[in-house]
């Protein structure tokens, strides 16, 4: 008798390579990055009312456009950067959602200023360790808990926008702060075994 095969998670289709790749190489493993912490924040901001896919198709051309989400750069764009942004078809052409980057960009930066690390304030809102769930179907994962509307509670009093407690959670799966791959999936122990710092 055969073992049974382990699928990855079905929101991650095989027949789409760019989700799979997503899914196989990136999505659920913990960063620690503050810089790129806020560009996935970002973006899970910017998908918003979008699939997370449409975000995937355009996130290079997004980089390019937001000078590679170098904090200290989008902070200081201005009208004729917003003016740049929203002409650009390989972006999302939001202007709520642009202010709220280049807001953002000067929230990091005022962090940083007063001496807050934006890596460190975010993994302390789950004690530094990725909480590794055990969930066997699609489901039984939550689309927001108590520590998304926590976090973003926090995040909203700060400045930030477009962090409601639903992208919240979206943005602490995918940068490993929750590890919500199923059991049967083959990421679900590989991400486990990258466990914390």
């Amino acid at each position: 008798m055969t073992a049974p095969t382990l699928s990855r998670c079905p929101w991650a289709p095989d027949d789409d390579p760019l989700y799979a790749r997503y899914h196989d190489t990136e999505w659920g493993v913990p960063e620690y990055d503050s810089r790129a912490l806020w560009e996935k924040l970002v973006l899970d901001g910017m998908q918003a009312g979008l699939a997370w896919i449409t975000i995937l198709r355009k996130r290079e051309t997004i980089r390019e456009a937001f000078s590679q989400f170098d904090p200290e750069k989008v902070a200081r764009y201005r009208d004729d950067d917003i003016d740049r942004l929203l002409a650009n078809p390989g972006i999302i052409r939001s202007r709520a959602k642009i202010q709220a980057a280049i807001g953002g960009a000067r929230i990091w930066l005022d962090m940083c200023d007063n001496g807050e690390d934006f890596s460190e304030y975010l993994w302390e809102f789950i004690g530094g360790q990725p909480i590794q769930n055990i969930w066997s179907q699609m489901s039984e994962v939550p689309a927001k808990t108590a520590l998304s509307e926590a976090l973003s509670k926090d995040l909203k009093k700060r400045g930030f926008k477009f962090c409601g407690p639903v992208i919240v959670y979206a943005f602490m799966q995918a940068v490993g702060m929750v590890n919500d791959h199923l059991i049967e999936c083959p990421r679900h122990a590989e991400v486990r075994s990258m466990g914390g710092r």
